[in-house]
């Protein structure tokens, strides 16, 4: 197995440095025998923590993935598993739901996971997050949840995704021990989290954020607009002067260069792509290149 860098989200949780994302997992079509494949040539190349949230793939990729540890149970020590819960979908295997809707109920949180670890074929999650914050929230309850999922040894670690920094440390001061890490959309495209606070938070509380579609859905690939056209050209630019022959690459680069130590989920069944995003983490960005690429994406030079 390469050796990859590790990130300590918490005194005692480690994850790998590119996080690989199972959120299009059933639309890979892959049968049993070759995600077992493509899971272990990603644990190969260091890549040992894997995303999932229990409504990807409508309810089914937490067990498609479980069917492959399955087939070779040795894998499960070896890794790390995040899921999320949260989120109530509308979905034929839910008929008695009537609108989509979040729940952070005790027995919603501790259902789900239980489900999960049923569908994991595992007996803990190694960090669990609450999927999106919600206007109808209380904390105490979430904090009970998590409390008696630690000690039960269900959960080890926990956090969010898509908080803002005050929903964040509002749960927070609720908590037994500190959140772990917040997962939010960053990408050149998506600037948003320089804006609402969220980037000099992480900074200032040494937080360590994943990043979730840091390709953006490949709208910076295949342009389709202006945006596009431009982020694209400055991507090549770039490409060109850190002599990488695929812009992909150069994202990543762009998210790994960054100070916050945002840790990027790559959610690709192309083993060569995961290849190309393990290899940039040894590239380095000068601060010129990183903000060609920032201002691409937001029309206008700094002021």
């Amino acid at each position: 197995m390469q050796i990859m860098e590790r990130i300590k989200l918490t005194e005692q949780l480690g994850i790998s440095r590119i996080v690989h994302g199972h959120w299009r997992l059933m639309d890979w079509n892959l049968s049993d025998q070759q995600l077992l494949k493509l899971t272990e040539q990603v644990i190969e190349l260091g890549i040992t923590t894997f995303d999932h949230a229990d409504i990807y793939g409508n309810y089914s990729c937490e067990r498609r993935f479980g069917e492959t540890l399955r087939l070779k149970k040795e894998l499960r020590p070896n890794i790390e598993i995040i899921t999320k819960c949260g989120i109530k979908l509308l979905s034929a295997k839910f008929p008695e739901r009537k609108l989509k809707h979040y729940d952070y109920s005790f027995d919603h949180i501790v259902s789900s996971v239980e489900t999960s670890l049923a569908n994991f074929n595992t007996d803990y999650i190694d960090l669990l997050l609450l999927h999106r914050p919600a206007p109808f929230f209380e904390p105490e309850v979430v904090a009970e949840a998590f409390a008696y999922l630690k000690k039960t040894g269900k959960v080890l670690h926990f956090g969010v995704s898509n908080f803002t920094p005050l929903q964040f440390e509002m749960l927070n001061a609720f908590l037994d021990e500190p959140l772990a890490t917040n997962q939010v959309e960053l990408s050149p495209w998506c600037l948003d989290h320089f804006d609402n606070g969220n980037i000099d938070f992480f900074l200032k509380k040494k937080i360590r954020p994943m990043a979730w579609s840091p390709l953006a859905g490949g709208r910076m690939f295949n342009p389709r607009d202006e945006k596009g056209e431009t982020l694209n050209r400055a991507l090549w630019e770039v490409a060109a002067e850190l002599n990488l022959d695929a812009i992909d690459s150069v994202v990543y680069a762009w998210l790994l260069n960054h100070p916050a130590g945002i840790i990027p989920i790559a959610g690709t069944r192309n083993i060569d792509r995961l290849k190309g995003v393990a290899g940039a983490i040894g590239t380095t960005m000068s601060p010129e290149q990183w903000y060609k690429i920032y201002t691409a994406s937001t029309g206008k030079d700094l002021p």
